[in-house]
């Protein structure tokens, strides 16, 4: 079987994809400005889809392979998938949102992890493990180095931590398509496994899972989406799309100010 040709992507479709991450981003922020004990995750559903819709945009998960709704919603020991329903947000929980924008024919992928309130120092852990594991690994990215830089960071410096790395999800190329090549693993890669170099040009994701316990998931058998921690401990997540470039790489989805909730100084200055 021949594999999948990574993209690199034109100066053209470059611009285009800056305005659609940028899209992204903007709604994100959006939430987590909105983000409060009570809403729903119905409501945040409902919250992504109207902003996007405004942009002249759609919703890239909204049917994607039958994904019912427009956003992911993922709280406590949802690793990633959490569909959006009825369920209410309690002081003390933690919910990754993935957002995903499609416009003018590409997609603009990010996700975060925001604090409901007050949350214990294990799901402060486990969010800022997360957030500095994406952080090294942008670091890592430039043109000539390899896929596995990648999840070599994260894996040394999760594992470091006292957190674990999923492996069942993993990053991935990103324009036209929603999922393309090449995947990005988080973890450490095995001798013998396909790892590409990164060229100018390449656009893809990083989206770390980090746990608590275990780096086993299950996904629900009812609904065929949802992923949960095997063990049923905290999971978190951060996500950007990068263009790798001959200095480095370029995060598309960065945000013009900190997310409420999640990046405020309140918030960090009690981590530190």
């Amino acid at each position: 079987m021949s594999r999948e040709i990574i993209e690199i992507k034109s100066d053209r479709d470059i611009e285009k994809m800056r305005v659609s991450c940028q899209m992204a981003a903007e709604t994100l922020v959006l939430v987590g400005e909105r983000l409060r004990a009570g809403m729903t995750t119905e409501e945040i559903n409902t919250l992504v889809h109207k902003d996007t819709v405004r942009r002249g945009a759609v919703p890239s998960p909204l049917n994607y392979h039958g994904f019912p709704k427009s956003v992911c919603t993922s709280i406590n020991e949802v690793v990633c998938h959490g569909i959006p329903g009825p369920r209410r947000l309690l002081p003390g929980d933690i919910i990754n949102v993935d957002v995903t924008t499609y416009y003018n024919g590409f997609h603009g992928d990010t996700s975060a992890t925001f604090y409901v309130g007050a949350v214990s120092p294990q799901a402060r852990l486990v969010t800022e493990v997360a957030r500095r594991s994406l952080d090294l690994a942008i670091a890592v990215v430039r043109d000539g180095a390899r896929i596995g830089d990648i999840g070599e960071v994260i894996q040394g410096y999760a594992e470091g931590e006292g957190c674990s790395v999923v492996r069942d999800f993993a990053g991935h190329g990103i324009g036209r398509r929603f999922h393309c090549a090449p995947q990005v693993a988080h973890y450490r890669l095995k001798k013998g496994e396909e790892n590409p170099r990164l060229r100018a040009g390449m656009v893809f994701t990083i989206e770390p899972m980090i746990n608590l316990g275990t780096w086993e998931v299950e996904v629900d058998p009812v609904d065929k989406w949802t992923a949960r921690t095997r063990d049923r401990k905290l999971s978190a997540q951060f996500e950007h799309t990068l263009l790798v470039t001959q200095q480095g790489c370029e995060v598309l989805t960065r945000r013009s100010v900190p997310l409420a909730n999640s990046e405020t100084v309140d918030l960090l200055a009690s981590v530190l």
